[in-house]
């Protein structure tokens, strides 16, 4: 696919999450505290302060809470309600496993389509990885049962055995680290409430169907930030954040028919017709 026709400029960057994560735990080490294995059980709000018990026993005061965890954000249900009064799943569900044993090159990487599925081959900084996209009416699954995640990945490809499609399936089996979600949206009408704030997949989730899921979470965390440094009142701080982020992600949220329909054709005519017309803007680029 040509970079043109599915990026938004030049200096787009492909990086697998695992390692953005590093690069940003590492760049605020000295000045943040940072726990892992751990997650909020509860909030209490008061006027001054917000009151936090973890899953671990431990439990601390803040002034704010920001909730940048994720499309199942734990903050956001505490605080907004339940996942079903805001998250719209588009039917595409999507998974990622490692292929250490890959050989690394440069260039293109390779997706293969049947119709409503793909597989494909990234390479990402030095790592490869399996990819796999699929159309599917949602599905109810455990997010901490990795076999059963891996059994809907399989099911999912059963009838499919060309390409490479079963030695990928068969590296999603033995990796450890295997990744898989659906593909959905948050949408909500405001982003804070009281003392806490969402910021990023938390709030405003586009679905990695639109491209831009890691650039609306650095974007609204500098806006907010920006806006805090400017006004330490936080009720207009995060007013001001929402009213500066809010077109970004509009834009985000209404590219993912586009992207789905071009990752993930329905069927084998449109499989050829988007093949066509890729082939017609590759020669028109070069």
């Amino acid at each position: 696919m040509p970079i043109a026709e599915i990026g938004d400029s030049d200096d787009d960057i492909e990086i697998l999450r695992e390692d953005l994560v590093g690069i940003l735990a590492d760049a605020v080490s000295d000045a943040a505290t940072i726990r892992f294995d751990d997650s909020i059980k509860v909030l209490a709000h008061s006027d001054d302060h917000v009151d936090a018990q973890f899953a671990s026993g431990r439990t601390a005061r803040y002034d704010l809470v920001v909730g940048a965890d994720g499309q199942y954000s734990a903050v956001r249900r505490l605080v907004f309600g339940p996942d079903e009064h805001c998250l719209r799943h588009l039917g595409v569900y999507f998974a990622l496993a490692h292929l250490p044993d890959e050989p690394h090159t440069e260039g293109a990487n390779s997706i293969y389509n049947v119709p409503g599925r793909m597989a494909g081959v990234f390479r990402y900084g030095g790592k490869t990885v399996a990819v796999f996209e699929f159309r599917s009416e949602s599905v109810d699954y455990d997010p901490d049962d990795v076999d059963g995640k891996k059994q809907i990945l399989f099911d999912a490809f059963a009838d499919y055995r060309s390409w490479r499609i079963p030695e990928l399936l068969e590296a999603a089996r033995v990796d450890p680290a295997f990744y898989f979600s659906a593909a959905s949206q948050v949408h909500l009408t405001s982003w804070h409430r009281g003392r806490v704030v969402l910021v990023g997949d938390a709030g405003y989730c586009a679905a990695f169907l639109s491209g831009r899921g890691t650039s609306l979470a650095l974007t609204g965390a500098r806006f907010l930030a920006e806006e805090l440094d400017r006004d330490r009142d936080h009720t207009t701080a995060f007013a001001r954040y929402e009213a500066r982020q809010r077109p970004y992600v509009t834009f985000a949220q209404g590219r993912v028919a586009s992207g789905r329909d071009r990752v993930l054709p329905a069927t084998w005519a449109d499989i050829a017709a988007r093949n066509q017309a890729l082939k017609a803007a590759s020669t028109r680029i070069l």
